[in-house]
């Protein structure tokens, strides 16, 4: 790990949002749920360009769902970010007493939502709040990174070793995964 780490440019967590960014954020990730990055990355640019450029409750709430259907969501997020926006305009969702919980309390919180799962949720708590100790064992990436890493064959020997491995790059697993991901973008 040392040795990956040292070859990775230095990164940044978090995207500096202010909490009233995160339901936007959160859109996003939904809508580029189990896409490849750069399917993901068009459906996202033409969903915020269809609905006017800034993604609010209010504007996602009153959208037909055919028009969100039409800028390319699935009929299934497009209940999710209407239940986003339901949970978040009813208030369930307090973005601004996030920086005072800990990532299983946003998470607990977050999965409430539909369409919102643990992976979701430890991709907005890296990606969105820069929190540094967090570890997805779900996401694909990093289980294959890991197991070619480590030398690990067997999934189910993964979700045995990996925990007890990563556990050991507390508290800065965040970075852990960055390394990961990066050794994925760097295979010749």
């Amino acid at each position: 790990m040392f040795e990956l780490l040292s070859k990775m440019p230095p990164r940044q967590l978090g995207k500096g949002l202010l909490p009233d960014q995160y339901f936007g954020r959160l859109c996003e990730d939904i809508v580029g749920q189990q896409l490849s990055v750069k399917a993901a990355d068009v459906i996202t640019r033409r969903f915020i360009a269809g609905i006017g450029g800034v993604i609010t409750p209010e504007i996602i709430l009153d959208a037909v769902d055919q028009d969100l259907r039409n800028l390319g969501l699935s009929w299934a997020k497009v209940k999710y970010v209407k239940d986003l926006a339901h949970h978040t305009k009813e208030g369930n969702l307090k973005f601004d007493a996030f920086k005072d919980l800990s990532n299983d309390e946003i998470m607990s919180e977050l999965i409430k939502v539909k369409g919102i799962g643990p992976w979701t949720a430890e991709m907005f708590l890296i990606f969105t709040l820069g929190r540094p100790d967090v570890y997805s064992l779900g996401d694909l990436g990093l289980k294959n990174a890991f197991m070619k890493l480590y030398a690990v064959e067997d999934p189910k020997e993964y979700l045995i070793k990996a925990p007890e491995i990563v556990e050991k790059w507390s508290p800065y697993r965040s970075f852990g995964s960055l390394a990961l991901w990066y050794s994925l973008d760097n295979e010749t």
